[in-house]
């Protein structure tokens, strides 16, 4: 036999900066040109393909929202893939330089992990492929990534940038930095690919080039044999002769590899549970030298087991209405241990595994449940597994999450017997008797056990890759085999995939994301938590915690009680009621805007935020006016100008915050011209008194820099239920401060004469108002 074994990951990847174009790239990558003499069976037809997508602008990394996806869909036969990922920056020198990770999976959405949080229990995490490059080398040339023998199917890249920092950014205040990413999909495929027939010498010549093969796999195929025979070189010894088996799934590389260069011949290599219902690629290499032909025959065989199909009777009557499809219904309740061990019509050979009828029932988008087709119970029979297969090849189920649980009755299982289960992609797993290990020929499964002091088992798989999945299970016993006597034990299983696991518990939010048409799910975490589905509490916050931010930021917005106040004693009515409003939907904005469970939503969160980001703006606009002592009419004409622009420019950019502070610098000129004018006029300083500089003007200016400078440079995510209600603080505080005071010549409301008719006329000097009362 000669030497097999995997083929290493750095041989099929590798990675560069390449500062040339795509062209010149495939040319440096490309084989070189046959040499003369190459028979026309060894000759590879080769062409390439490029596929593009538009670019996307990368996010710092919170959660996987904050990932860009991009969907490619890699055609079969494709001997070598190319990426070339290229980025751009719009902002000027001042962004920083920051780190671009690029995740590369085939099959599903790659599963990421840059917080370092821990998943939920029995998670198993898919692996991925990923890198990280300075955004300065990507600017200098294109990255590329290129994968030999990838393999065919939809491949999915996502990209982001280091996770955010805790600041809270002002919109603004900081320059605006937008790092974009546009990944371009190089490919270059066989035109020409000889099929190998099963048990039928294929004849090859190799020279330099190498020759491509497939052979198709069907279903029920218990193992693959591939065997060199007849080789023969005109410079070498031995078999120089490279058989290549499989394709490449980063990063995890199950290819197989057949050399023959020493004794004894013909060699051959086993590939147990090869993937059912599809083409398997081959990939013939000659190692002697360039001018040196090898001539070799190639044969497959291929070992087929016979299903037992484990369906029941009364099936037949069920169902009236015609859910369930009978017509592969055998009327069996199952085989006999007489009956497993006998050979059968389908391939000659004996019962290799119970087959369970499985339905899958769909419910919503990324929401499936698959069942038995009987709705009973799975049986774990001695020396043959029983298998289940869930269809999750639609191409849409790969952005859910795969759950399994499984339940026996521990009184079924004896002491030291054991429940052996594996759950694989592409091929069920049925080599219980041999190994444990749930490894098939390329791909490594995911292993379960039900024993007598352990009978649940549960398995999440995050993103499972688009294929048919199969579930086999065999009662085993490691130990004493004398207590295998028994018939079988009986396995519930419960199979879901859904959009989110527990829907990310109580401190997540389970999100639908898209690209593309392309629907895949993601937990959004709060209160500290975090994790893939929120499960991780190392940063979360605790119940006494949110239960003093909430009463912080809403019994903060108080305060606007004083400067109320003061309007209602001083007259100036609209001014108290821009603040009553501004307390008001403040406070319950920010009892809606809580992460925990202390919520009190009164109104639907965006009208609440938008009233409080309005009333923020009014108030300011408001108090800025008042001080600068207008006529009233022009007063109150600039109160109602001031609102609806601010209302515009929140509708058009909540966020921005220009929007609001150029409606306030607008009503700071104003109140400064006034101030100057009346310098002039009066020939002395605006306002005269020092006491009201000294006790009102000044800290009261100082009250609102200090709370400009808090919002805008010290709040972050962990401190903004003390640094935002300190805001509340200041912000109310100064405009207590800084309201004009009453006119001290006179007093609010006087009636200087009563009428005959009892109306009385008063007039207010101050303001040089009539009202009839």
């Amino acid at each position: 036999m000669g030497r097999a074994g995997t083929r290493s990951g750095s041989e099929a990847v590798a990675v560069a900066v390449a500062v040339a174009g795509p062209l010149l790239l495939l040319l440096l990558l490309a084989r070189p040109p046959p040499a003369a003499g190459d028979s026309r069976k060894s000759e590879a037809g080769l062409v390439s393909e490029h596929f593009s997508q538009e670019p996307q602008t990368l996010s710092f990394y919170s959660w996987y929202g904050s990932a860009r996806l991009f969907r490619f869909h890699v055609p079969p036969d494709t001997v070598l893939l190319l990426w070339l990922l290229k980025v751009s920056r719009d902002g000027g020198p001042a962004c920083p330089d920051v780190e671009i990770t690029v995740h590369f999976r085939s099959g599903a959405p790659p599963v990421i992990n840059p917080l370092g949080a821990s998943f939920p229990d029995h998670t198993a995490v898919p692996p991925s492929f990923h890198i990280s490059v300075p955004l300065s080398a990507m600017l200098l040339g294109n990255v590329s990534v290129n994968v030999s023998h990838p393999a065919p199917g939809d491949w999915f890249v996502a990209a982001h940038l280091p996770p955010s920092s805790q600041k809270i950014q002002v919109k603004d205040f900081v320059p605006t930095c937008n790092y974009a990413l546009q990944p371009d999909m190089l490919v270059i495929r066989a035109l020409e690919a000889s099929i190998m027939e099963p048990d039928v010498p294929l004849l090859l010549t190799l020279f330099s080039r190498p020759s491509y093969l497939k052979i198709f796999i069907p279903e029920h195929t218990q193992e693959l044999r591939l065997e060199l025979q007849g080789c023969a070189s005109n410079g070498s010894l031995g078999c120089p002769v490279r058989l290549t088996v499989g394709s490449v799934t980063l990063p995890s590389n199950f290819q197989k590899v057949l050399t023959c260069t020493s004794p004894p011949w013909p060699c051959h290599l086993l590939l147990p549970s090869p993937p059912w219902g599809r083409w398997l690629q081959v990939t013939a290499e000659s190692l002697a030298g360039p001018h040196e032909a090898v001539a070799f025959s190639a044969v497959a065989a291929l070992t087929a087991c016979r299903p037992w199909s484990m369906t029941y009777p009364h099936l037949l009557q069920s169902s009236q209405n015609g859910t369930y499809n009978t017509s592969t219904v055998q009327l069996s309740p199952g085989p006999s241990r007489r009956d497993l061990g006998r050979n059968g019509g389908w391939g000659g050979g004996p019962v290799c595994l119970l087959s369970y009828q499985v339905i899958r029932e769909d419910f919503d988008l990324l929401s499936v449940h698959f069942q038995p087709l009987d709705r009973v119970s799975m049986t774990a029979h001695l020396d043959t597994p029983s298998v289940m297969r869930l269809h999750l090849n639609t191409g849409m189920d790969s952005g859910g999450s795969l759950t399994i649980s499984l339940r026996t009755n521990k009184t079924e299982i004896a002491n030291g017997t054991l429940v052996v289960v594996c759950v694989n992609a592409a091929s069920p797993f049925l080599s219980f008797n041999t190994s444990h290990n749930c490894t098939t020929a390329f791909f490594q499964g995911y292993r379960l056990s039900l024993s007598a002091s352990s009978h649940k088992a549960n398995l999440i798989i995050p993103y499972p890759e688009t294929d048919n999945w199969y579930l086999s299970l065999q009662l085993v016993c490691p130990k004493s085999p004398e207590y295998c006597e028994q018939a079988g034990v009986h396995v519930q299983a419960t199979l879901y995939l859904m959009p989110c696991w527990d829907s990310c518990g109580s401190y997540g939010q389970c999100a639908m994301l898209r690209r593309h048409g392309y629907m895949y799910a993601g937990c959004s975490c709060k209160a500290g938590w975090r994790g893939w589905s929120c499960t991780d509490n190392s940063t979360a916050q605790t119940d006494a915690q949110q239960r003093a931010a909430v009463l912080l930021l809403t019994l903060s917005n108080l305060v606007f009680l004083a400067p109320i106040a003061i309007c209602v004693h001083r007259f100036l009515l609209v001014e108290a009621a821009v603040y009553a409003y501004t307390m008001f939907f403040s406070t319950f904005y920010h009892a809606c805007d809580q992460p925990g469970k202390a919520v009190l939503c009164i109104l639907n969160y965006d009208t609440l935020q938008y009233c409080d980001f309005l009333g923020s703006g009014v108030s300011i606009w408001v108090t800025i006016l008042c001080m600068a002592r207008l006529k009233t009419v022009l007063k109150y004409v600039l109160f109602l100008l001031g609102t609806l622009v601010i209302a515009m420019s929140l509708q058009l950019d909540r966020r921005g915050a220009w929007n609001m502070m150029g409606p306030c610098l607008f009503a700071f000129v104003i109140m400064v011209s006034m101030w100057v004018y009346r310098c002039g006029h009066r020939r002395q300083c605006y306002p005269s008194s020092w006491q009201r500089w000294a006790f009102y003007l000044l800290p009261g200016i100082s009250m609102a820099s200090a709370g400009v400078g808090i919002y805008t440079s010290l709040m972050t995510a962990n401190n903004y239920f003390y640094t935002h209600s300190v805001w509340h603080v200041l912000l109310a505080g100064s405009a207590a401060l800084l309201l004009p005071p009453r006119e001290g010549h006179t007093e609010p409301w006087a009636c200087p004469k009563r009428l005959p008719c009892h109306y009385q006329i008063c007039r207010n000097d101050g303001e040089e108002l009539y009202t009839v009362t």
